[in-house]
């Protein structure tokens, strides 16, 4: 079922996923208003650009105002590993507080896929609580949980990109040997840009990811033979994803306010347990070893 809609807000507009959700848009015609923080931001693509900050209620309001839809694409790690999580708890529950005031109708949110429980790391604790925030909203909310995304620019690329580069020898941690389901950024964004156009999305939360399940050693492994680069890992069980996080953060230039977190998230499995999302927008999915060449020819 279609509807419609006004006016799309994009919130982390100019990040990784944001620009090309963004894209998207425009090219599909919809009218896209993009919040930023500083003049020096400004998108001159054909979207109307607004500056605001979700730190900073005051700002909130001309944001929010005339938006039907908004897209939540922030997240507060690159601000700083220190207190992230309150951050994105504030970003959160000041976005909510002036969307109900604006009569937004509805908001999509990419967030983290995960198992619930007390084992989770930081950073997807954080990413289930912003959804959770989120719902208690006067709009519907759509919840999209994505794992490991592949694409130029990423974070998780660029540091699979930098281990593969720079280090032949890898003594990590048991973490190697856990699953994740990585997913094309393009396949991303065709989920987001779905959810849009099929109002039985509204109010649902959807597991999304790629077409394979892997390890994250073999993630390397493939990586590496992409590029053509010899590469030995050698799982050791003494090293602890923190650990292993300080050189990871040494290693790559992925700044180690976004590292940290990430490297310590690597201990959950990350697999879709519900695939209910295929049958209502179906993409072609991108298989990992293309979802890595895309991304290297676009790098």
């Amino acid at each position: 079922m279609t509807r419609l809609p006004g006016q799309i807000l994009v919130t982390g507009a100019n990040g990784f996923v944001g620009r090309l959700v963004r894209k998207r848009l425009l090219d599909d015609g919809f009218a896209v208003r993009c919040l930023v923080r500083n003049a020096a931001s400004c998108v001159q693509d054909g979207a109307e650009t607004i500056l605001g900050d979700m730190l900073k209620p005051v700002t909130l309001g001309k944001v929010l105002e005339g938006i039907d839809t908004a897209y939540y694409l922030v997240h507060s790690m690159a601000a700083g590993r220190a207190g992230f999580e309150r951050r994105d708890r504030e970003a959160a529950e000041n976005f909510v507080a002036a969307a109900n005031n604006a009569g937004v109708r509805r908001v999509i949110y990419l967030g983290g896929l995960g198992e619930t429980g007390d084992d989770l790391s930081g950073h997807l604790k954080s990413r289930l609580e912003v959804a959770d925030i989120l719902k208690k909203g006067q709009f519907a909310t759509t919840f999209l949980r994505a794992a490991i995304i592949i694409g130029a620019g990423g974070a998780s690329f660029e540091m699979v990109k930098s281990l593969v580069e720079r280090l032949p020898l890898m003594i990590t941690p048991r973490w190697v040997t856990t699953r994740c389901q990585p997913i094309a950024v393009a396949d991303v964004v065709g989920y987001l840009a779905g959810c849009l156009a099929d109002e039985r999305t509204c109010g649902r939360t959807f597991d999304i990811g790629g077409s394979d399940i892997l390890p994250y050693k073999e993630m390397m492994e493939r990586f590496a033979r992409i590029v053509g680069r010899k590469l030995c890992i050698l799982p050791v069980p003494v090293l602890t994803p923190k650990l292993s996080s300080y050189w990871v953060g040494f290693i790559t230039p992925v700044p180690p306010s976004v590292s940290m977190p990430l490297i310590e998230g690597l201990k959950n499995e990350v697999i879709c347990r519900d695939v209910a999302i295929r049958d209502l927008i179906p993409l072609r999915l991108t298989p990992y070893d293309e979802a890595v060449c895309t991304a290297l020819q676009e790098n």
